[in-house]
């Protein structure tokens, strides 16, 4: 059973728990002439290995080293809603690792999976922003990859009203069995289950599974307009739009700058962006979109208002470097919502 990091209590219902790659983010700014020359594509995340990771991050200036990993952060985000949060995702047992661990604990989210011991270094991920506030992230997986069956806590998937999968999860073999374990649980205790479609090219390696697992296994899809188009293999939105609808319970599709779309059923729910003074680094933008949107769903809101609550959440991380929100969000929306 999960100790009691983060508040968290063995017989208490969770609100979320996500299971994800757990990563230290490295953060620099870039230039697009650094980009260029390693031939990195703007805007998408690459995996690399350990020479790779060592390559770049000698041509990275200054940087920001800080916990990270998509579901993470949407966990820590849940918490700072004053949500009941928990996070499954492997460590290995090093300094990074103890730093990550460390972090997540402290913002309230409860994490007890069992480090990695004499095999592969923490995660880190490699994160270039540029002037734009785009940013270009590779990621050398580490001790992710060891993730596996035995670290799904059935009692953990059973007390969560939603389990928040990672789409940058499906692809080790292991990591992919303890994916299914987590969900086939979820469904068997009447649970719900979340994904992350989390990157085009997630979608493109795993198109023909990733459409099996949102028939018969997802709930509530999280998808950006240029990932779901990747999914149904369609070149329009709409055409997307129409091709999911119905293939989940909820399908929440983030537009950048034009907000975001939620389909439930036949109907549709637009979501205006949530006006922000400065747009620093989008680097979670969709963590925190699933952030606020899944408390407002374990909480039992409607639909507009859980993709109300996931814009707040998004307009605040983008307004400042790095993928965690810097003030306390629970309080932030009070205020949005008031006014």
């Amino acid at each position: 059973m999960p100790s009691s990091h983060g508040g968290d209590k063995p017989d208490e219902t969770l609100d979320v728990v996500g299971i994800g790659n757990a990563i230290v983010d490295v953060f620099a700014q870039a230039d697009d002439s650094l980009l260029d020359k390693n031939g990195l594509i703007k805007g998408t995340m690459a995996l690399i290995d350990a020479d790779r990771a060592r390559a770049l991050y000698a041509q990275m200036g200054q940087a920001v080293e800080v916990s990270g990993g998509s579901v993470a952060n949407s966990m820590a985000g849940v918490a700072s809603l004053g949500g009941r949060a928990a996070y499954i995702g492997k460590v290995a047992a090093d300094q990074l690792g103890e730093v990550f661990s460390h972090d997540l604990r402290t913002v309230g989210v409860a994490f007890d999976t069992r480090p990695l011991v004499g095999g592969a270094p923490t995660a880190r991920c490699l994160v270039m922003v540029t002037s734009d506030a785009q940013r270009t992230l590779n990621t050398f997986l580490g001790a992710c990859i060891e993730l596996g069956p035995n670290d799904i806590d059935e009692a953990l998937i059973k007390r969560s009203k939603v389990t928040y999968l990672e789409g940058y999860l499906w692809d080790p073999p292991a990591a992919k069995e303890a994916f299914l374990k987590a969900s086939r649980i979820a469904q068997k205790a009447g649970r719900k289950t979340a994904l992350s479609l989390s990157d085009p090219f997630c979608v493109q390696r795993h198109r023909t599974e990733f459409l099996e697992l949102v028939e018969r296994h997802v709930d509530i899809l999280f998808a950006n307009e240029h990932e779901i188009c990747a999914l149904y293999q369609v070149e329009r939105l709409e055409d997307a739009m129409a091709a999911v609808r119905g293939r989940c319970e909820v399908a929440a599709i983030t537009l950048s700058d034009k907000g975001s779309v939620v389909l439930v059923g036949d109907e549709t729910f637009a979501i205006a962006v949530e006006p922000v003074s400065r747009v620093l680094d989008t680097t979670g933008a969709g963590d925190l979109y699933a952030a606020g949107f899944l408390y407002g769903y374990a909480r039992g809101r409607a639909p507009g208002h859980c993709g109300r609550l996931g814009a707040i959440c998004a307009a605040e991380v983008i307004s400042h470097y790095g993928a965690r929100p810097e003030c306390a969000l629970d309080e932030l929306v009070a205020r949005k919502l008031r006014d």
